[in-house]
């Protein structure tokens, strides 16, 4: 007999930090579970696809980094799409679908999956199914379970009309194996999503599900790449339900006994990490499919003990002193603030610009990976060196062994300078962890975690209060995860991002930056609550501690704590090259340190050429009190004093005297009381607006003042004011540098 061919289509993903990547191959996973073959590829690979040429339908799954732009690995084929030389029919021949990863607390939402699908539409391309918008804000997989699950009738639809058309990729066999399912054009292959993927309705959203530097917040991304969606098999079953290809209702009610809580009835448990209580303890679960497994990892023991010096060098990567530390807050302040002065006087490649951030490379913490290696029963191998290698048999594409894991390293090295010992479980990993657990009631808990029916749980439990995995693993006690299974699921140890708070010309050799001490509460499941992993250890490194602003100290005897930076430029994020161009600065918080650069940069310029002509500035500044937290009071003041900064806007949330006046209380108020001077600057002037600080909230509110403001001045409507807006975005006149 002849072998039956399936048909294919391609899938095409650009991914910054691994959850489109991850989102896109559990697609291709799933779809021999669905008569289908998958080609999959990034969007950087351009060997491995010809979209010119394509016959088949294509999905495209990509996230949007920065602000609204492309990732890495998506950025030369956005260029290349963008081309104006390009016919409006270059891609009449294509039929595609995109899901769109961003996230609602900045800007630009999913600005690169809407580029690519605009582009697309104008160069001919039909879409076979509707576009889904997954909000990282309130968790992927609102959108993305959904989405993943209707995607397979659309991709058969558009495979059989295709066939039916004398288009398709493949005849015969294939064109019956598309017949299986009608016709998916997009009327008929609707999810609602309107409901779930306008970025504007997104109230609505967090309103149905229970929901939870330069971060100076080093929370992992909280978001599921789950994108498997057939249910796993009940503990004790014949395991069906898990092999590829086969899909089931998992009806797996509680088990009638629980160790430690025997004869307690259902109704009397509350709800937490580790119980539910009915209707979803006693519901039919869907879950996600058991991802395979993909790497082998062994454990050498070695004569000699190595020391973990720091993360693997890289050319860019310099080990750096720290030469000075001042507490820029006072004692009693809600937040700690901190200043940092880096001695780079050794690296005269670490050039920086005003605007610039760089990187932070921090290890986790020494008592987490013990605590890690001890809940895993390895602590006895802790020196021993690891051997990661891909399963021979593996049924992952296009797996590999992560790049972040060096060969022949010490297993304490890996666990402190490579994972995310701390990232926040996906249920994917959840599900994984299923079937190391001995408990069935623990077992079928986790089950619950990664469903669909479990999926408020889950964000209350676990993605909230951004638990971690040993925190997971110590609410599980049953639970024993092979070395392998970590070493799959958690992503890399990620530096985390700080903007330069100085300028090279006022502080040769020198790199300030500025954060706050980041804390985590308390919660069930973490009783004393923590510090940021990154912040936390720089805390913990300064030794003697900070100065107070005020007094002068530097490090001496013994030798000064040393970390690894690397820097990273930010073009985008610059004063104007024309000195004459007028700017606006808003910065609340730690948001002012990129602008005490800009300023000091500023300064330095007008006293070496005084007779240039500069423009005005202006700085929105705020805090919560005038004495406890008004950071660089001093040197802002004396920037006004020297005519370098024309304009200082300040204001205090909570300082009482504010709160019982007229007077404003953030810098969207300020930015109202100066309205008129603001637009005049933006729109006559073409001037340019910098935005630093908090995405969630104050980005926001910045964002949808200006928008009124412009409403107002020019006595536009709604849309108006948003496109002339848009227009200042795009012009690179109203720039931000935001965190979540």
């Amino acid at each position: 007999m002849p072998c039956e061919v399936k048909p294919r289509f391609v899938v095409l993903y650009g991914s910054q930090k691994g959850q489109a990547q991850s989102i896109a191959e559990g697609i291709a996973e799933e779809a021999e579970g669905h008569g289908l073959v998958a080609d999959l590829s990034c969007l950087s690979q351009n060997e491995k696809y010809n979209l010119e040429k394509e016959n088949a339908p294509v999905v495209f799954i990509v996230s949007t980094t920065g602000d609204g732009e492309p990732p890495d690995n998506a950025l030369q084929f956005v260029r290349r799409i963008k081309k104006k030389t390009l016919s409006t029919d270059h891609y009449k021949h294509l039929c595609f679908a995109l899901l769109a990863l961003g996230d609602t607390n900045y800007a630009n939402f999913c600005n690169c999956g809407k580029t690519i699908e605009r582009r697309l539409q104008e160069l001919g391309a039909k879409q076979f199914y509707a576009t889904g918008y997954a909000d990282d804000g309130v968790g992927l997989e609102v959108v993305v379970d959904s989405w993943i699950e209707g995607l397979w009738k659309a991709i058969k639809g558009a495979l059989s009309k295709m066939a039916s058309d004398g288009t398709g990729p493949l005849k015969g066999n294939a064109e019956d194996s598309a017949k299986e399912a009608p016709d998916s054009s997009i009327p008929d292959v609707q999810l609602n999503l309107l409901s779930i993927t306008d970025h504007q309705n997104c109230d609505s959203v967090r309103a149905s599900v229970d929901t939870d530097s330069k971060f100076a917040s080093v929370a992992s991304s909280s978001a599921s790449a789950t994108s498997d969606l057939r249910p796993a098999s009940p503990a004790g079953s014949t395991g069906l339900a898990s092999l590829p290809g086969v899909t089931a209702s998992v009806s797996t009610s509680a088990p009638k006994t629980h160790t430690g809580d025997a004869g307690v009835p259902h109704v009397a448990l509350a709800v937490s990490l580790t119980r539910s209580p009915p209707p979803l303890s006693e519901s039919s679960l869907n879950v996600p499919a058991l991802p395979p497994s993909y790497l082998d990892v062994s454990l050498q023991e070695v004569d000699t003990t190595e020391q973990i010096v720091g993360p693997v060098n890289k050319e860019t990567l310099h080990q750096v002193p720290i030469s000075r530390a001042v507490q820029l807050t006072s004692g009693d302040s809600v937040k700690t603030a901190l200043l940092l002065e880096l001695d780079i006087s050794a690296y005269p490649t670490m050039a920086y610009q005003p605007g610039d951030s760089f990187d932070v490379f921090c290890p986790n913490r020494a008592a987490e990976v013990d605590n890690m290696l001890l809940r895993l029963g390895l602590q006895n191998q802790r020196n021993h060196h690891v051997n990661v290698s891909l399963r021979k048999d593996t049924k992952k594409k296009g797996a590999r062994v992560p790049s972040y894991i060096p060969p022949n390293f010490p297993l304490l090295f890996v666990f402190t300078w490579c994972l995310e010992i701390r990232s926040v479980p996906k249920k994917a990993f959840l599900r994984a962890l299923v079937e190391h657990t001995g408990d069935d009631v623990q077992r079928r808990r986790l089950q619950e975690l990664c469903s669909k029916q479990g999926a408020a749980d889950y964000n209350l439990f676990v993605r909230d209060p951004s638990l971690s995995v040993l925190e997971l693993l110590t609410a599980f006690p049953s639970c024993s995860p092979p070395l392998s299974l970590l070493i799959e699921h958690l992503p890399k140890l990620q530096p985390r991002p700080y903007s330069a708070a100085s300028s090279r010309l006022r502080h040769p050799g020198k790199l300030h930056f500025v954060f706050n001490v980041v804390e985590f509460p308390a919660c069930s499941r973490r009783p004393a609550g923590r510090r940021g992993l990154c912040t936390g250890w720089l805390v913990d490194l300064i030794n003697p501690g900070p100065v107070f602003p005020g007094k002068d100290e530097s490090y001496g005897s013994p030798a000064p704590p040393k970390i690894h930076v690397s820097v990273r430029s930010n073009f985008s994020f610059r004063p104007p090259s024309d000195p004459s161009v007028p700017f606006i600065m808003v910065g609340p918080g730690t948001g002012v340190a990129p602008f005490i650069g800009f300023l000091q940069q500023r300064e330095e310029d007008r006293q070496k050429n005084p007779e240039v002509v500069f423009g005005e500035t202006w700085l929105f500044f705020g805090c919560r009190h005038r004495d406890g937290d008004y950071l660089f009071r001093r040197e802002l003041e004396g920037f006004v004093s020297s005519g370098t900064l024309s304009h200082l806007k300040v204001c205090f949330s909570r300082d009482d005297e504010e709160a019982t006046t007229s007077q404003p209380r953030y810098v969207q108020h300020n930015l109202l009381l100066n309205s008129q001077h603001v637009t005049d600057i933006l729109l006559k002037q073409n001037g340019c607006l910098y935005v630093c600080g908090d995405a969630k909230n104050m980005a926001k509110d910045v964002n949808e003042t200006l928008m009124e403001m412009i409403k107002t001045e020019l006595q536009l409507d709604q849309l108006e004011a948003m496109k002339r807006l848009a227009g200042l975005r795009e012009e690179k006149r109203y720039l931000q540098d935001i965190w979540g």
